[in-house]
């Protein structure tokens, strides 16, 4: 195997382990800090000796086991190393960690307790979302960046506070318990739902879905259900998630480009899925609908519309008009613009997108001249539907979002003046 090969399969492995990684270690120093740390160094032993000695049978355990002899190697340099290794005894072999305890409120979840640590009050709430996603969903920096629509250099020094602010609170490696536990759950949804949405449409990169991120959001959606069955909210980002992974299969064609989703297949997409996520929409629905509820709900509207043309986009504006009540935001009005382009035109929708184009936060989201973009190719505005698809491109960081951007653009020019 060359250098280059290997080198390539260590940081696909380790993207797809690296929050699994910290977690584990981060049972043992104590420290999330000193864990990424520590899994950093495990990347840098497989980047050396991979491509001497081929890529293990199981590469993750492999990282996992590197990770965690360093850690109890540090562990054991402590001047407290009597007390710390009782405390960590029964991460020192290589057995599997217990099954869960039947007390759903204990539950023995590494990343979980991993996403609550990182969600501690003493950080602010954009730091709690930005340390989560670095750490549990392996993105860059310039990746959160993104997905929060702030620059890099404040996203890379919040991250580097919110580390430091853990450490020197002494923050236990725990799921809490009681009040402090509903305390954090708010920015927890929020963790879980960015991790997901990374997953969904990779905002950086070649591949448009990184199936691996949604996966784990999934996996944590559902267990936070598990643990929480009275929180309406819970079950409302649950429901989003299963309607939303249920359309992944068809979401990228064969050659991995974006797929949309008036073209998408319905009959491949997971039923399974959706039947999950109509039963948990009814759970989350016994008291008025949260943000994440009345996004399932929409979701929801896609999800049980055999074809395209059955979508019940007047249902799916009214959500929407409800979701910007409750949580309003440029990027809420701005689907709520696609829903009200199909139920009163494309004209009264660019009404809405022109009224909020100016928004800050919209500033370089690419999103906003792919909207109109496509509001204006309808309305029979070529020349000005291909600048935006074009300027839409400029923007988006994702290879293969932009290279559907430039061939609506190209289409678009095509069309007769």
């Amino acid at each position: 195997m060359t250098a280059a090969s290997a080198g390539n399969t260590v940081e696909a492995v380790f993207r797809i382990e690296s929050a699994r990684i910290i977690a584990g270690v981060a049972r043992i120093v104590r420290d999330v800090g000193i864990a990424e740390e520590i899994a950093q160094d495990a990347l840098v032993a497989a980047l050396e000796q991979w491509p001497e000695s081929g890529v293990p049978d199981r590469p993750g355990a492999w990282l996992m086991a590197t990770a965690k002899h360093r850690a109890i190697d540090l562990v054991r340099r402590k001047e407290t190393y009597a007390r710390k290794l009782a405390e960590v005894g029964r991460t020192l072999t290589d057995a599997p960690p217990p099954p869960e305890p039947a007390d759903a409120d204990d539950i023995d979840d590494d990343l979980l307790r991993l996403i609550f640590t990182a969600c501690h009050p003493v950080l602010s709430t954009e730091a709690r979302v930005a340390l989560t996603l670095r750490l549990l969903g392996g993105l860059t920096t310039g990746e959160i960046a993104r997905a929060f629509l702030a620059a890099e250099p404040t996203v890379a020094q919040r991250i580097v506070r919110a580390k430091r602010t853990l450490a020197k609170a002494g923050v236990a490696f725990e799921v809490p318990y009681g009040a402090e536990r509903a305390d954090r759950l708010g920015s927890v949804l929020d963790v879980i739902y960015l991790i997901f949405n990374e997953g969904y449409a990779a905002t950086a990169g070649d591949d448009l879905v990184r199936p691996a991120l949604c996966e784990d959001a999934l996996r944590l959606a559902r267990v936070l259900a598990g643990l929480m069955p009275y929180e309406p909210e819970v079950h409302g980002l649950a429901a989003l998630l299963e309607f939303q992974a249920s359309r992944i299969p068809t979401r990228t064609g064969p050659s991995g480009e974006p797929v949309l989703l008036a073209d998408q297949n319905r009959t491949k997409w997971n039923r399974l899925l959706i039947r999950r996520g109509i039963e948990s929409l009814g759970r989350a629905g016994r008291g008025p609908l949260g943000p994440y509820a009345l996004q399932a709900a929409i979701a929801g509207c896609h999800a049980q519309a055999v074809r395209y043309e059955d979508t019940d986009w007047a249902t799916i504006a009214v959500l929407y008009g409800q979701l910007v009540r409750i949580m309003p935001s440029p990027v809420v009005e701005l689907n709520r613009a696609v829903a009200v382009s199909m139920t009163e035109g494309s004209a009264a929708a660019l009404e809405i997108v022109d009224a909020v184009a100016a928004e800050p936060d919209l500033k370089d989201y690419h999103l906003l001249p792919s909207v109109r973009g496509d509001l204006l190719a309808r309305l029979g505005r070529a020349e000005e539907a291909r600048a935006e698809f074009e300027h839409a491109a400029s923007l988006a960081h994702n290879a293969r979002e932009r290279q559907l951007l430039l061939h609506r653009a190209a289409e678009a020019a095509e069309r007769p003046r």
